[in-house]
């Protein structure tokens, strides 16, 4: 049965000329909220992260997931037909997102100042990897190259070495407040009637969910330490191993449970103002001899033991899931919160975006081919049934 509730982007059409992760993210979640997208793509190849990998049944786990909801426009950009079929989609637009290779958007004439001034109710945000101007500007910008420059790299990992976050984490930042520009801008709109450009950098996205490690070092005068899967700061926060030698991850974040943990967790009370503990600071400084503590209990006890003497006491807990559990994971199951989506290769099993709305469930459309809505595109904007043929003959869409 069709869900006909309104979605608070119902009516707004989003144009796209979009590749890899951050840009295709952002609008992966105006098509969530009923935007129509329409993404155009290079003919023959399309968006390169269609071939990043082929493990969803021959299709991309990359592309699956960013552009479900999508119409696929292939059109070669280079063609002497290219600008008008752009002018008669922006026309239509209300939102135009780009996130090309630096100056690319300027020789298509498809710059913010050129746009707004065509299109004076449009939003145009721009996506790159350092900016429009400064000596970084015509860096190539890559995720992993994103997580170095803007310092992940320096506090993650073991303290023998460093390592990278193993999700596109800076192209995620970027798409998640592209995203949420968009929406501000067509909020501003709704006031003032006019359009605006958004702009959005991954190293500025990454260096701002850097704030604590930048201002804990230039304020306090030296580097957070790198700590592995431990918190660097906060003590005991992080894996412990129990007795049947699986981890378990606890989380001690106050005085009062650090007294708790202690007493309920450790059946050792006294721990609890040893000199050496009595505040996080001093844990933190002497890990290897509270580790000790905490190894020395939790060694006759099985993790799920572990795990169940934490949660009597209150304490936070977690088990430490792979990708197949979190595939089966009961919370998420009984949050109903999978859904079935139409691709290319069938139906594909899906979460549903974050975020849930008493008055409408997001709107998680097909994942297109490369190309699939081309002709009905086309054929929207009037162009004769035997041009488009014509077009799809010769490779230009």
């Amino acid at each position: 049965m069709t869900d006909t509730r309104t979605r608070p982007l119902d009516g707004i059409t989003v144009l796209t000329l979009e590749h890899a992760i951050a840009a295709p993210l952002a609008t992966r979640h105006l098509a969530d909220l009923g935007a129509r997208v329409i993404k155009v793509e290079r003919p023959g190849v399309g968006d390169f992260a269609r071939a990043y990998d082929e493990t969803v049944h021959g299709l991309c786990s990359h592309f699956v997931w960013t552009n479900r909801g999508k119409e696929s426009l292939a059109l070669d950009l280079k063609h002497e037909a290219a600008p008008e079929v752009l002018h008669k989609l922006l026309e239509k637009a209300d939102v135009f997102v780009q996130n090309l290779a630096p100056g690319a958007a300027d020789r298509l004439n498809l710059n913010a100042e050129t746009l707004l001034r065509q299109f004076p109710r449009l939003v145009v945000c721009d996506i790159s990897g350092y900016g429009d101007n400064g000596p970084y500007r015509d860096k190539k910008a890559y995720d992993l190259l994103i997580q170095s420059e803007a310092g992940l790299l320096s506090i993650n990992g073991t303290p023998e070495e460093m390592a990278k976050v193993s999700i596109s984490i800076a192209d995620i930042s970027a798409g998640m407040y592209a995203y949420s520009g968009i929406l501000a801008a067509l909020l501003q709109r709704g006031r003032t009637g006019k359009g605006s450009r958004v702009e959005v950098s991954l190293l500025e996205t990454m260096s701002e969910w850097m704030s604590f490690p930048l201002y804990y070092t230039n304020y306090g005068g030296k580097p957070l330490k790198r700590s592995g899967a431990a918190h660097a700061t906060i003590y005991p926060y992080g894996p412990f191993r129990a007795g049947d030698g699986k981890l378990v991850i606890l989380g001690v974040q106050s005085e009062r449970e650090w007294r708790i943990f202690c007493e309920q967790v450790l059946l050792r009370a006294e721990v609890a103002d040893d000199a050496r503990f009595d505040k996080n600071s001093k844990r933190s400084e002497n890990r290897a001899a509270l580790a000790a503590l905490i190894h020395e209990c939790f060694a006759g006890l099985s993790a799920e033991q572990v795990i169940a003497r934490l949660d009597q006491a209150g304490i936070a807990n977690a088990h430490i899931n792979d990708m197949e559990a979190v595939w089966n994971h009961p919370q998420l199951q009984a949050r109903d919160r999978w859904r079935e989506v139409d691709s290319p290769v069938g139906a594909l099993r899906m979460l549903m975006p974050p975020p849930l709305n008493s008055e409408f469930e997001p709107d998680m459309g097909s994942i297109p081919a490369l190309g699939e809505h081309s002709a009905a595109i086309l054929d929207e904007l009037g162009y004769p049934a035997a041009t488009i043929e014509l077009w799809q003959k010769n490779g230009i869409i």
